[in-house]
């Protein structure tokens, strides 16, 4: 079917479309019916595969937790979550770049002190990462706050433990009056997303590997400045040119150094080899 001709169907429904009151929903709405009904004009979509999809998207709906948003992890896996990002939240020059959220973030995560250990138990090699949080012109942004939470040695997030009984690899901090933070946590690893839901299924069926390449997700935000969503790749690392939720992004590739028994720069002990991981942080001026 030529994809320029509309179906009398669609032209139907875009009329009754036309006069909701809300202009942007009216948009939203109209482009989605556009584009869903060319869609299925194009593909020639049968009965079975409209029913097959509706059954799909049932099955990511009910996978879906407190804990678990299997809709966020569909729109990772097909790119969406990045284009939405990389239109939403262009890079003004100098500042760092974003990246996805991820279905793994918690509200109200433990609150910690510079220094502190936010691993609190959770498996993996030692390190200790610092940084400062700056404003485009190099100052040094006081009081920010630093939302940081990442998965364990063997892959798992702390909300997909089921038998564990609080919060672990993850913590929010403030930087101090030069902008800096530190805290000790574990190295990152590879890990690969959840497949035992509907996504996984996509992923095999489309022959796809699961595997996200080791990283620290941060949130930073401080009043007068835009919130930052963004992630610390670790160098060296598998998967950095085949991310599943396709995340990486070269400025934000960082280096863990590894490091003998010893002072952590705030001089307390490390009594086994360590990584360190210094990273800067620049955001862009809330306009």
């Amino acid at each position: 079917m030529n994809q320029d001709v509309i179906h009398p169907i669609t032209t139907e429904v875009l009329q009754r479309l036309a006069h909701t009151p809300d202009s942007r929903m009216r948009e939203l709405m109209t482009g989605l019916v556009r584009h869903l009904h060319a869609f299925a004009c194009e593909t020639r979509l049968t009965d079975a595969e409209w029913l097959e999809a509706i059954q799909f998207l049932t099955a990511v709906g009910q996978k879906c937790s407190d804990q678990r948003q299997e809709f966020i992890l569909l729109s990772d896996v097909l790119g969406l979550s990045m284009v939405v990002t990389d239109m939403n939240h262009p890079t003004a020059e100098g500042c760092t770049e974003s990246t996805v959220f991820g279905p793994f973030h918690v509200e109200g995560a433990p609150r910690f002190k510079a220094g502190d250990d936010i691993a609190l138990g959770a498996s993996g090699e030692p390190c200790w990462v610092q940084g400062r949080v700056l404003g485009q012109d190099g100052e040094a942004i006081p009081h920010a706050s630093v939302d940081v939470w990442q998965a364990d040695a063997e892959g798992f997030y702390d909300v997909q433990r089921a038998d564990l009984q609080h919060l672990q690899a993850r913590g929010v901090l403030e930087t101090d009056a030069q902008g800096r933070f530190s805290f000790r946590s574990i190295v990152p690893e590879a890990y690969p997303v959840p497949t035992d839901g509907p996504v996984g299924g996509l992923l095999a069926a489309t022959k796809r590997h699961p595997w996200r390449p080791a990283h620290l997700h941060f949130m930073i935000s401080a009043p007068g400045y835009r919130k930052l969503i963004t992630h610390v790749f670790r160098r060296g690392g598998e998967y950095l040119d085949s991310d599943v939720v396709f995340g990486v992004r070269d400025s934000l590739i960082g280096d863990w150094v590894h490091q003998a028994p010893g002072n952590a720069p705030d001089g307390s002990r490390f009594e086994t080899p360590w990584w360190l991981l210094e990273f800067d942080f620049v955001l862009n001026v809330e306009r």
